[in-house]
C-alpha cells in the first residue's frame, strides 16, 4: 500500500477565514506583478535598454519559476518545521521581497551615486540594479504564491470543492492586486503623497514607481502578517521526521531533481493534457499582461520612448499610463469572473468548458488589437505635424479599453481552474500539493519563456511592434481552448486516478 504523506494543517483549519486569510496574500504578489506588467517594461528601457532587448528582462523570471517553484515546493511537502511546512517559506518570501522592492524603487538613485550620468542615454549601474531587483522580486513572488497555493489545499482536507473555491479566491484577490497596481501605476501624480522619492537621478515616473514599491511594502507586511498568524499547521509526525533525517523520504533516498524526473515519467494522459492546455494558455495570455501598456504607448498613442522628440516620449508616457488605466479595467472584470466561475462552471458541465471558452474569448481580444492599432494610425496620419496631440479619439480610446476588460473574463479562468485540476488530480493520488502545484508551474515558465524570447525576433522580421507576438498568441489561445472543450479529461469524472503509481517497493512515492 502507498503510505500518504501526513497533513500538516489542523482538522479544523478548513474554513472560508482562512481560506480567504491565507488567499489574500497574492494581492501584494499581483501587485508587484502588475506593477512590473504595467511600469516596469516601459521603466527598463527609460534606462537605455531598446525594446528588442527589454521582453529579454522576462528571461530572467522564467528561469527563477522553472527553479525555484519545483524546489521550494518539494522542500515544502517535507518541511518539519515546529511553525509548519509552508509558513517559513512564506515568511522567507517577504524577507526578499522587500530587499527587492527596495532594490528596483531605488535603482535609478544608487546608479547615480555610482557614477551613472544623469544626461546619459544608458545607465548601466541602474540597469544593473534593476535586473538584480527585478530577479529578486520573482524569487520572492515564487516563495510567495508557491507555499500559498499549496496551503489552501492542504486546509481543504481533500474535499475538491473547497479546493476549486480556494483557487477562486486566490484568483479573486489576484484581480484586487492588479486593481491596486494598475490604478497605481496609472497615477501620474502619485509620487506627490511620497515627495521624498524624487530626487535629482530619480524624476517624476521614476519617482511613481518608487512609491508604488512603498505601498507594496506596507501591504506585504500587513497581509503576510494576517495570514502566518491566523493560521496553524502542525508539525510533521515523528516517524516521518526520522525518515527525513535518516535520509529515507517515504521508503527511498531520492534527490530532488530525480524524483522531479521520476514524476514526469510517470504522468497519464489526463495531466499532460493539462499542461498542455496551460501552456497554450498562458502563451496567449503573457503577451497582452507583458506589452499590454506598451502596445498602448506605441501602437496606440504613436509614442517613443526612446524618441529626441519630448512630445513623443511624453505621448509615449501617457498610453503607458491609459494602458495601465486598461490593465486596472481586465482586473475589475477578473474579480467578479473569479466569483462566478464555480456556479458558471456548474451550469456549463464542468470548468474545462468555461476554461475552453474563456481562450477563445482570449483569442477574439488579440485579434482586436490589430483594428484598434490601424484606426489609431489612420487617425494620427490625419493629423496636422505642428500640433501636439496627445489623445487619439475617444472610440479608438474605448476600444483598447474593452478590449483589455473583456479579457478579465479569459484571466480568471486560467488563474483558477488548471490549479484547482491539478490539487484535485494531487489528492486522488495522494501526492505532495507542493511539487504538484511546481509541475504545474513549468506549464506557465516555459511560455513566457518563449514569448520573452520570441518578442523581440518578432519585432525586428515583421517590424510591427507588438502585434506580430499578438496573433501567434491568439492563434494558440484558440487551439488551448479547442483542447480545454473537446479533449482534456474532466477530473471528476474519472474512475480511476491520472496517475498510476509504480509497483516496485524500492520505488514508493507521492507524486501525482
Amino acid at each position: 500500500m502507498m503510505r500518504r504523506q501526513v497533513v500538516s494543517v489542523n482538522k479544523s483549519s478548513c474554513s472560508t477565514w482562512k481560506l480567504v486569510a491565507v488567499a489574500s496574500i497574492a494581492t501584494v504578489v499581483q501587485y508587484s506583478w502588475a506593477l512590473q506588467i504595467s511600469l516596469l517594461s516601459p521603466y527598463v528601457q527609460s534606462l537605455g535598454v531598446p525594446h528588442t532587448f527589454s521582453s529579454l528582462i522576462w528571461v530572467y523570471s522564467a528561469i527563477t519559476g522553472m527553479v525555484v517553484q519545483p524546489v521550494l515546493g518539494f522542500r515544502s511537502d517535507r518541511c518539519t518545521s515546529r511553525f509548519g511546512r509552508r509558513r517559513p517559506f512564506i515568511v522567507a518570501g517577504v524577507v526578499i521581497a522587500s530587499v527587492a522592492y527596495m532594490l528596483i524603487g531605488f535603482a535609478k538613485d544608487i546608479g547615480y551615486q555610482a557614477g551613472d550620468s544623469l544626461d546619459g542615454t544608458t545607465k548601466p549601474r541602474a540597469v544593473s540594479l534593476f535586473i538584480l531587483g527585478f530577479w529578486l522580486l520573482d524569487i520572492a513572488n515564487n516563495a510567495l504564491q508557491g507555499p500559498c497555493r499549496a496551503l489552501l489545499a492542504d486546509l481543504c482536507l481533500q474535499d475538491h470543492k473547497a479546493m476549486r473555491t480556494g483557487m477562486s479566491w486566490f484568483s479573486f484577490f489576484m484581480a484586487i492586486g492588479n486593481i491596486l497596481g494598475y490604478f497605481c501605476g496609472a497615477y501620474a501624480n502619485l509620487y506627490t503623497h511620497f515627495p521624498f522619492t524624487k530626487t535629482d537621478a530619480c524624476k517624476r515616473n521614476c519617482a511613481n514607481i518608487k512609491s508604488c514599491f512603498f505601498i507594496a511594502l506596507l501591504l506585504l507586511l500587513v497581509l503576510t502578517l494576517i495570514a502566518v498568524v491566523s493560521i496553524s499547521e502542525d508539525q510533521l509526525s515523528d516517524e516521518y521526521a526520522k525518515k527525513l533525517s535518516n535520509g529515507q523520504q517515504l521508503q527511498i533516498n531520492m534527490s530532488f531533481m530525480r524524483e522531479l524526473i521520476f514524476v514526469f515519467q510517470n504522468l497519464k494522459r489526463p495531466v499532460w493534457f493539462l499542461l498542455l492546455v496551460t501552456s497554450l494558455s498562458w502563451i496567449g495570455v503573457f503577451p497582452i499582461l507583458i506589452f499590454g501598456t506598451d502596445w498602448q504607448g506605441k501602437e496606440v498613442f504613436r509614442g517613443d520612448v526612446m524618441s529626441t522628440n519630448e512630445s513623443i516620449v511624453e505621448r509615449y508616457e501617457v498610453g503607458v499610463r491609459a494602458g495601465s488605466l486598461g490593465l486596472m479595467l481586465n482586473s475589475v472584470v477578473l474579480a467578479l469572473a473569479s466569483l462566478a466561475i464555480e456556479p458558471v462552471g456548474r451550469c456549463m458541465g464542468g470548468v474545462k468548458r468555461l476554461w475552453g471558452v474563456g481562450n477563445l474569448i482570449l483569442a477574439g481580444g488579440l485579434i482586436c488589437t490589430v483594428e484598434i492599432s490601424k484606426d489609431a494610425e489612420v487617425w494620427w496620419r490625419g493629423q496636422p505635424d505642428n500640433r501636439n496631440w496627445e489623445f487619439p479619439p475617444l472610440s479608438i480610446l474605448c476600444g483598447a479599453w474593452a478590449i483589455f476588460a473583456v479579457l478579465g473574463i479569459s484571466l480568471a479562468m486560467t488563474y483558477s481552474i488548471p490549479f484547482a485540476m491539478a490539487s484535485i488530480y494531487c489528492s486522488i493520488n495522494g501526492g505532495g500539493q507542493g511539487l504538484s502545484l511546481a509541475v504545474l508551474n513549468f506549464s506557465i515558465v516555459i511560455p513566457q519563456m518563449l514569448v520573452a524570447v520570441m518578442a523581440g525576433p518578432l519585432d525586428i522580421i515583421f517590424g510591427g511592434g507588438n502585434l506580430p507576438t499578438f496573433m501567434i498568441a491568439a492563434v494558440l489561445a484558440v487551439i488551448s481552448g479547442l483542447l480545454a472543450i473537446f479533449v482534456l479529461p474532466d477530473p471528476y469524472e474519472q474512475d480511476k486516478p491520472s496517475f498510476q503509481p509504480p509497483t516496485t517497493k524500492a520505488r514508493k512515492v507521492m507524486i501525482f
